[in-house]
């Protein structure tokens, strides 16, 4: 169990990195090199857990998905809603989250499937939504697909605007927004009138989440410092 905790350390140490680099140099730009620097790890170690640069973004790319499940809600859609908090918390907070959607956005890191993050993004509301429709919460005229992708596709927009306008500093107010503009669209009146969706719950949420994070990483400490 220590030697796994060590090497749950180091591979997120790695990726950290790279994230990093990519994200100073650009994707195309960036050498393994640079990566082990940063990472002061072997040659080795890094490929223990990457076969290659590719690879490396694979899992950069990868980080922006929850690492931390969510809390499962009766009202399924509510769910939905937290997703949408926790992850602008994320990108306010997690530089790998911040790096994952920043090599997602570079039209010049090619050979990489650039796209796989909005298409996990675009499965994982659809999840969400799906669960909602099966218990009655949507409206009729609801169509799953087309909104998990508007969805999608507006909170990749508006957390690129808060980013250019204000470093993301007010990006958990743009959620808020959308969700106030979109809920009422596609759920029933019923529904609607339980939803939490007020910057109140966005904090309590981020404080669970880093909460269970740190508890996380520091039991893969102690499993790493057992002899």
């Amino acid at each position: 169990m220590a030697q796994q905790a060590r090497a749950i350390r180091t591979r997120q140490t790695i990726l950290e990195s790279a994230a990093t680099v990519f994200a100073e140099r650009g994707y195309e730009r960036t050498t393994i090199g640079e990566i082990l620097v940063r990472a002061g790890v072997t040659k080795g170690a890094l490929y223990f857990h990457f076969t290659s640069k590719e690879d490396l973004a694979v899992g950069v790319l990868a980080a922006q998905m929850l690492d931390e499940p969510l809390t499962p809600q009766p009202i399924k859609v509510q769910e939905l809603v937290d997703q949408g908090f926790l992850l602008a918390h994320r990108l306010q907070c997690d530089p790998l989250v911040r790096a994952s959607v920043a090599l997602a956005l570079d039209s010049g890191a090619m050979g990489i499937d650039r796209a796989a993050p909005f298409r996990a993004w675009i499965d994982q509301v659809s999840e969400a939504l799906m669960a909602a429709k099966a218990q009655g919460e949507l409206l009729v005229h609801v169509d799953v697909t087309d909104t998990a992708e508007l969805f999608s596709g507006a909170f990749a927009g508006i957390q690129t605007m808060s980013q250019i306008l204000r470093d993301r500093n007010d990006l958990t107010h743009r959620v808020l927004v959308l969700l106030r503009h979109v809920m009422p669209t596609i759920c029933t009146p019923a529904v609607l009138i339980r939803l939490e969706m007020t910057e109140s719950r966005a904090k309590e949420l981020a404080a669970e989440y880093d909460a269970n994070r740190l508890r996380r990483n520091e039991e893969n400490f102690a499993e790493s410092s057992r002899p």
